[in-house]
């Protein structure tokens, strides 16, 4: 497809005053930005592959902030997205050389991208990373997978091509999460018992299905891309399609993937995850949303731990032997049973977990020139992905479920491996790892 030409009247008339300028004589002065460690050469060149709200105030706000990055490249598949992005960083940049384009392809063709940056819906996260890391692109890449299939898959290539790849959440970079997580690893509350996740309600009604004519700013077939042809409508697309099965996993894979990292870090089963998951709940219907409504779901862990998820106020907390810690609300102070565990200080030999406050964007970066592993690397985000889809796979099915975190399968259940991944539609298979 053709890259998109989006040149406004404001910036057109920026880029003729600068020709213009260009007619006198100016001194021979090289700008200081031009040398040391701010020079263009040595910065890390990113493109942005989906410029939606998140992709924007979020992450492509904190790549224009970081100095070791320069963004030269936006993708969209909403022209007033792509052109709110591009004005954007040329704005920043201070040029008209931002490349733009509907086409993801035509931003992982480029030579000239060193890492890219996807926030797209959640049905498009796997497969644009798979093609990007072929095409030799370290990745940054909005959580979670959209099977459990996919994070399998992502985390091979990522080990085989020899890539950064960050899970992009910012809550290792929380301080509230951390300081939790290693107060749990440090034994303060004792030997952790149990852990008690509360995720947000779905902030919306059934949406309408009613099928609407497509706008023409928008390339509607590419934003469905590897998912089920469905009419267009405007409750589908953007924001709203974490409500809808087929291009995500509802509420609790959109703030599950949050806290429940932070429960798996403290209960040191980043790299597993439970054996057993049962829930009840009830799911959107008579609408266009499909997604969980309602949910009460418990997961039991090898180690003994027993962690329950269930809507409300976002919160976490944990449960030992000698006490507890944990807060109420995304970010909130830290609370616990006694203000011994809350003043308690880490000594130098104890668990230091990882972490790094100017969060997750600049520790990729740091990570792509150093070429270690970031804070939430693609393993990890794997396990937490596939702890929220436990959890709609067993509501789903309304029944238990019986999980082995080492071979990634349902003991003795065909019909729940079969879940284990969902079929594309064509031309958007995962490639060959």
């Amino acid at each position: 497809m053709r890259a998109v030409n989006l040149i406004s009247r404001r910036n057109f008339l920026k880029g003729t005053a600068g020709a213009a300028a260009l007619l006198g004589v100016a001194p021979n002065i090289i700008p200081a930005r031009l040398l040391g460690a701010d020079a263009p050469s040595n910065k890390i060149t990113v493109g942005m592959i989906g410029v939606g709200d998140h992709g924007t105030g979020w992450n492509l706000s904190y790549y224009l902030r970081n100095k070791q990055a320069k963004v030269i490249a936006v993708c969209d598949v909403d022209d007033n997205h792509l052109l709110r992005a591009k004005e954007t960083v040329d704005d920043r940049n201070g040029n008209e050389d931002c490349f733009s384009t509907r086409d993801f392809r035509e931003v992982l063709a480029r030579k000239d991208v060193d890492a890219v940056m996807i926030s797209t819906p959640d049905h498009w996260h796997t497969l644009l990373s798979l093609m990007a890391i072929q095409a030799g692109k370290d990745v940054q890449c909005e959580k979670p997978t959209l099977t459990i299939h996919e994070g399998q898959v992502l985390s091979k290539a990522v080990r085989k091509h020899k890539k950064v790849f960050q899970t992009s959440t910012e809550d290792r970079g929380v301080p509230e999460y951390h300081r939790m997580a290693e107060l749990v690893r440090n034994g303060r509350i004792g030997k952790l018992q149990r852990i008690e996740v509360i995720l947000p309600r779905q902030p919306t009604g059934p949406g309408d299905p009613t099928p609407q004519p497509v706008p023409k700013v928008l390339d509607y077939e590419m934003w469905l891309g590897p998912a089920p042809f469905a009419p267009y409508t405007r409750d589908r697309v953007h924001f709203n399609f974490r409500w809808i099965w087929d291009y995500s996993g509802g509420i609790i894979c959109d703030w599950g993937a949050h806290l429940f990292d932070t429960a798996q870090w403290a209960n040191d089963t980043e790299h597993s995850g439970p054996v057993e998951v049962e829930g009840t709940g009830t799911h959107w219907s008579g609408g266009l949303y499909n997604t969980v409504k309602d949910y009460d779901v418990t997961y039991r862990y090898a180690n003994g731990v027993v962690m329950t998820c269930k809507p409300g106020e976002p919160s976490l907390k944990f449960i030992g032997s000698d006490g507890w810690v944990g807060n109420t609300g995304w970010r909130a102070p830290l609370k616990a049973s006694s203000p011994k565990i809350l003043d308690s200080r880490i000594g130098p030999e104890e668990i230091h977990l990882y972490t790094n406050p100017a969060l997750e964007h600049d520790d990729f970066l740091k990570c792509v020139r150093s070429r270690k592993d970031p804070y939430f690397p693609v393993e990890i985000g794997h396990r937490v992905s596939t702890v929220c889809h436990l959890a709609n796979l067993s509501l789903r099915l309304g029944r238990k479920l019986k999980w082995d975190p080492v071979a990634e399968q349902f003991l003795n259940d065909p019909e729940a491996n079969k879940l284990l991944d969902r079929p594309r539609r064509n031309p958007w298979q995962l490639p060959e790892v």
